[in-house]
């Protein structure tokens, strides 16, 4: 409530997360962009790039978790800038989706499947794979220190 009894906006004193949001997503969506004009994908072929992309932000996302919630804590404004503003924006579910309809429509329904099943394991994989790997060079680094 404010002074006058009134309630508050549920996004009241949240702008700074809301512009760190913002910036990082400008920075991840400009960076698949820039994956996609050095890798493109030809009209009718396998969608790797995006594929690649999902699953290497989902590895970062991986890495930067356990980095600030086991090594260091963070500004507030750390998580939603990096996670969900640059990783959000950096990773495409929504082309992912986009590039199963257009496999479909090409005929091409086993690749589509393959894609689709592949592209969450690939993610999985690389999120379970990055907080491992993360873990494990930590634990070596404090042993050796």
């Amino acid at each position: 409530m404010d002074e006058r009894g009134r309630r508050a906006a549920p996004w009241q004193g949240q702008w700074p997360v809301i512009g760190v949001v913002a910036v990082g997503g400008a920075i991840g969506a400009l960076a698949r962009y820039g994956a996609a004009l050095l890798w493109p994908t030809g009209n009718g072929a396998f969608p790797w790039t995006t594929l690649t992309v999902n699953a290497v932000g989902c590895a970062l996302m991986g890495i930067l978790m356990v980095v600030i919630t086991e090594v260091r804590p963070a500004h507030r404004l750390v998580r939603p800038f990096l996670g969900t503003g640059i990783l959000g924006g950096f990773t495409t579910f929504s082309t992912y989706a986009v590039d199963i309809q257009r496999l479909v429509g090409a005929g091409r329904p086993a690749e589509a499947l393959a894609y689709l099943a592949g592209t969450v394991l690939a993610a999985l994989a690389a999120v379970g794979a990055a907080v491992t790997g993360t873990r494990a060079l930590l634990q070596l680094r404090r042993r050796t220190a």
